[in-house]
């Protein structure tokens, strides 16, 4: 009984190691287009922090940041649903990631109950869940290295 768990382990992690990275490619792609496209036409729900978080900086008003970052989000999709292009989307997500902490910096009063930091907010906890993203693009990132550098071997 034991063998037979042992080996169902092994075809499951076989699976996984087979589409694991093909899967968090897709749900990046899905992801960053969808809530991207929301944000050119207003329809976003991150609105509101976003330009909040932007209102500050001494270039473009706050409706033009919306845009160009929606836009941005969209490109980040799309170069994701296409292996050779996975560079260059984990390059600008981790751009785009610098602007998506600013809140928790700028914005502790949105991003935190009532100043404290152990307690995020909806927004908080938004913002914070894109560790998980980072960590995740950081799995794409190295997998894309060690598959060039075994093919290399070979």
């Amino acid at each position: 009984m034991r063998a037979f768990f042992i080996s169902l382990d092994q075809q499951i992690a076989k699976g996984m190691g087979k589409w694991g990275v093909p899967t968090i490619r897709f749900s990046f792609a899905v992801i960053f287009f969808w809530f991207g496209i929301l944000k050119p036409f207003g329809l976003s729900a991150a609105e509101g922090l976003l330009k909040a978080t932007v209102a500050w900086l001494p270039f473009g008003d706050p409706e033009w940041w919306l845009v160009v970052i929606g836009w941005w989000e969209v490109v980040i999709g799309i170069t994701f649903l296409f292996k050779r292009t996975t560079r260059i989307a984990i390059g600008l997500l981790f751009l785009q990631m610098l602007g998506t902490f600013m809140p928790l910096v700028f914005l502790p009063e949105i991003t935190f109950q009532n100043g404290n930091y152990l307690l995020p907010t909806m927004e908080g906890q938004y913002i914070t869940k894109n560790l998980m993203i980072l960590s995740a693009a950081m799995v794409v990132w190295g997998s894309m290295y060690v598959k060039e550098r075994s093919a290399k071997l070979q």
